[in-house]
């Protein structure tokens, strides 16, 4: 993955809005999102690893939105 870089999310269909700039509440409802749309569990399970093995706060949002669409309300843009 390209961390910054804009990319079409594995799972477009499935869009999370959030308003805390929390990169854990990000993780998890991006999680509960994969849940609600029928995602097996070991592909959330790799979305989960893939998250949590990044160091910042920024490549875990870059994560996030490499799997689905994210609008961080709270942060005053749309991703």
């Amino acid at each position: 993955m390209l961390v910054g870089t804009v990319l079409k999310p594995r799972y477009p269909q499935i869009h999370v809005r959030i308003r805390s700039a929390n990169p854990l509440a990000l993780v998890g409802a991006v999680r509960h999102a994969l849940r609600r749309a029928g995602i097996d569990r070991p592909e959330i399970r790799r979305f989960s690893e893939e998250a949590f093995e990044e160091p910042s706060a920024e490549r875990q949002r870059d994560v996030c939105r490499h799997w689905v669409k994210v609008d961080q309300a709270g942060r005053g843009h749309l991703a």
